[in-house]
């Protein structure tokens, strides 16, 4: 009878994701379809999900190569996210390193107060950080942006909860073998940690290729938008072109579909690591 039961709610529970999944999935499928489609095509009814007549390369060609510079914005775009991804995995890692595995005074004073400032929204700071960066002359500049993205405390976090759960007896053997803190971290906690770096890398990675907020108020120049305020150009001068701006927004999400791909492997790992631990 149990088994039944068990059954039963488990059938129930892969039909509720299924139809959660196709509620989701249905507007990038629409998404992609109408970004192929001659503009007539767009918004008929019944809806074609395979396009009648196929405009993929002319709808490629004017979001790419037309008066809107999408290839700048989307360079712009590649060069914030990476960039600050990077930084924000070699510093929030080797800060949590320091937080979970060495013995200095005063370390859990500062992870209290790591913890206390995660709790400030975002938008509290924008007045100080404006003023700091006009102040360091970094205002309307990639570098700017990017000191401002390459720290945080919410990835640190995560990633000294993860070494915590790494044994001391790897420490204790490298430096048993002569290996000083530094070789401990590159070689020894980041192979051990490349399931959370991969989760990190991803989350963050997303953030700043879709943050609008910092670009708008840190940004002004035309030739130094991302992806985000640059989109909004397509809105002024396709407005009403629905296939254009759907073919826009399926070339802005190809970078994040790569990603995951890429990275996906880790983040399950990392997933299935936490729940054996768990």
């Amino acid at each position: 009878m149990n088994i039944k039961k068990l059954d039963f709610s488990r059938l129930i529970f892969t039909v509720l994701c299924s139809i959660l999944s196709i509620v989701f999935i249905v507007p990038l499928i629409w998404m992609v379809s109408a970004s192929a489609k001659l503009e007539r095509d767009v918004m008929i009814y019944p809806i074609q999900w395979i396009p009648r007549d196929w405009n993929w390369v002319n709808n490629f060609h004017k979001v790419w190569l037309d008066n809107v510079p999408f290839t700048l914005f989307y360079w712009n775009s590649i060069k914030l996210a990476v960039i600050a991804t990077l930084c924000t995995l070699v510093f929030s890692s080797m800060a949590a390193f320091s937080l979970a595995k060495l013995r200095a005074p005063g370390k859990g004073i500062m992870f209290g107060m790591m913890m206390s400032f995660m709790i400030i929204p975002e938008q509290a700071t924008l007045v100080p950080r404006f003023i700091m960066i006009k102040w360091l002359g970094l205002y309307n500049t990639h570098e700017g942006i990017i000191l401002m993205l390459m720290f945080s405390m919410y990835f640190t976090f995560l990633m000294r909860q993860f070494m915590m759960g790494v044994h001391n007896e790897f420490i204790e053997s490298a430096k048993i073998d002569g290996a000083g803190y530094f070789r401990i971290y590159a070689q020894i906690m980041v192979p051990l940690c490349r399931p959370i770096l991969a989760t990190a890398g991803i989350i963050k990675f997303i953030w700043t290729w879709n943050d609008y907020q910092n670009p708008l108020i840190f940004l002004f120049s035309k030739e130094l938008y991302p992806l985000p305020l640059g989109i909004q150009f397509f809105r002024q001068e396709y407005s009403n072109n629905v296939s254009l701006m759907m073919m826009a927004a399926v070339s802005a999400i190809i970078p994040l579909i790569i990603v995951f791909v890429i990275l996906q492997k880790q983040v399950i790992n990392g997933i299935t690591v936490g729940g054996v631990k768990g």
